[in-house]
């Protein structure tokens, strides 16, 4: 039985003085390694897995997406993180002199209609900045002289479960149209005052 045991400590030394050997600061081209520059050992990332987690958050930058990926080596994880904390830290200086920066992608990747539906998205928002909650939402026969005068949390009404998806549709859209309505006389009650005030 101690036999079988120094040979299993043994064997453990051995594995363990080869990965010291082979795991060294420079590969054999001379250049640091991945894991001797980050600090870590990556795992296998591939270009897929970064525009799975660039498709669902966009505005997550993909250098830092990658970063991610290399460390976690999961698509969930690195989804789960952006949910909990709403971004992800921007890689280290060292990160960029193995993975140099990726520039935003020119052509587009679901397809021409895509490409098409955001850039009428973003012509159409310039025009938006213009308009107004009450004209996007016809609601400019409802602002003359009424008061809903309800609590900020009674503004939307109570929502009831209709029977038909149309009812519950015109019920949604009354409650979103009294909310508004609520929230610009809060915001002109808040405007007199400041005026007074001054």
């Amino acid at each position: 039985m101690g036999e079988v045991v120094n040979v299993l400590v043994a064997v453990a030394v051995v594995v363990l003085v080869v990965r010291w050997a082979t795991s060294g600061i420079k590969d054999s081209s001379g250049t640091p390694s991945a894991s001797a520059v980050l600090g870590f050992r990556p795992k296998n990332v591939t270009p897929e897995m970064v525009e799975t987690v660039h498709g669902m958050f966009p505005d997550i930058p993909s250098d830092n997406v990658r970063y991610d990926l290399l460390r976690t080596g999961s698509v969930q994880l690195t989804s789960n993180k952006i949910l909990e904390r709403g971004f992800l830290p921007a890689p280290p200086p060292a990160y960029y002199t193995i993975y140099p920066r990726t520039a935003a992608p020119t052509a587009p990747r679901q397809g021409a209609n895509l490409a098409s539906d955001s850039n009428a998205a973003a012509g159409s928002s310039k025009s938006k900045k213009s308009q107004n909650l009450l004209t996007r939402y016809n609601l400019e026969g409802r602002t003359s002289g009424t008061s809903i005068g309800a609590a900020p949390e009674e503004a939307g009404g109570k929502s009831v479960w209709e029977d038909s998806a149309e009812k519950r549709e015109a019920a949604l859209r009354e409650r979103k149209a009294r909310m508004i309505l609520a929230a610009r006389e809060r915001l002109l009650a808040q405007q007199a005052k400041e005026k007074e005030a001054a």
